[in-house]
């Protein structure tokens, strides 16, 4: 005899018992790529307006008049580097650059060395006044250079600072200190206390923690700010034009201005282009070989 063997029933399917989140999961998934790709289209959209127009002028800086007009996106017939050495000699842009270079480094210099000794105290000491010092740095950052254009005129030239590179030095470092005690005061609050602590058993004064322990720690945040205050007062132009008159001491923005007044009558728009890529490229060098520090400086609070 023969048995037959009866066919197995297929096994009941059971419901998801996720309660649909997968679903809500892949569709979220999906809108975060969708999310993500404009992303990407914006930063590319970005930095073409961006950097087009640096290309464009840097291009232009080799063209001549003619080239520059008739054909303004085309690559220079020959590279005129005598653009370059006209703008710099000629023009005064080598004077100017140099202007800005001891404008910028004295101030820069000064920024710090304040900034950073107001940002450690108002972090690290408790005293009376403490916040409200700090609120005061604060709102310097909410205030209108514009309202402070006649007083400050009258100040300056009343201390017998007008139209001195001295002059403008203090007055970039009061303009930048604000924001300089506001990044490096979280900055420092950052830091250890345990190093800070371990100095002052070991015999050091608050003047050598300061510069001996404390300010090397903060060697990130240091560099990040400097290349924010090197590229702002680099570009500066309205207090330049307020408080310096004499056309040798121009700094780099009044030069690159009294250049392009110039070239409306003198058609030198080739050097006009050779001045402007002379002043951006600096800042992009310097940009480019600090970028790491400048990132690192300014994700170090919220790994810490």
């Amino acid at each position: 005899m023969t048995t037959k063997t009866q066919p197995v029933p297929p096994a009941p399917t059971r419901p998801p018992t996720d309660g649909g989140r997968g679903g809500a999961h892949a569709a979220a998934h999906k809108e975060v790529r969708i999310f993500s790709r404009l992303g990407y289209l914006a930063l590319i959209a970005w930095t073409v307006i961006v950097i087009g127009p640096i290309l464009w002028t840097f291009l232009a800086s080799f063209k001549n008049t003619a080239e520059i007009f008739s054909s303004p996106w085309t690559m220079p017939a020959e590279l005129r580097v005598e653009n370059w050495s006209r703008a710099w000699t000629t023009a005064h842009v080598g004077q100017y650059f140099v202007n800005s270079v001891l404008v910028v480094a004295f101030s820069t210099a000064g920024t710090m060395l304040l900034g950073s000794m107001a940002a450690y105290v108002l972090a690290r000491y408790s005293f009376f006044g403490n916040r409200l010092v700090y609120y005061l740095f604060v709102a310097g950052l909410a205030f209108p250079m514009f309202l402070a254009i006649v007083p400050l005129f009258y100040i300056v030239k009343n201390l017998g600072l007008f139209n001195t590179h001295t002059g403008l030095v203090l007055v970039y470092i009061a303009y930048s200190l604000p924001f300089t005690v506001f990044f490096l005061t979280a900055f420092f609050k950052t830091l250890p206390t345990s190093v800070a602590e371990a100095g002052v058993i070991d015999g050091c004064s608050h003047t050598r923690l300061f510069f001996q322990v404390m300010l090397p720690m903060a060697k990130p945040g240091m560099v990040s700010v400097a290349i924010f205050n090197i590229i702002g007062q680099w570009a500066q132009y309205l207090l330049p034009v307020l408080l310096i008159s004499d056309q040798n001491k121009y700094v780099l923005t009044q030069g690159i201005a009294q250049i392009s007044i110039n070239a409306g009558y003198q058609a030198d728009w080739s050097g006009l282009f050779a001045a402007l890529s002379m002043s951006i490229l600096p800042m992009i060098v310097v940009y480019g070989i600090f970028q790491r520090q400048i990132q690192a400086g300014l994700t170090a609070g919220a790994v810490k």
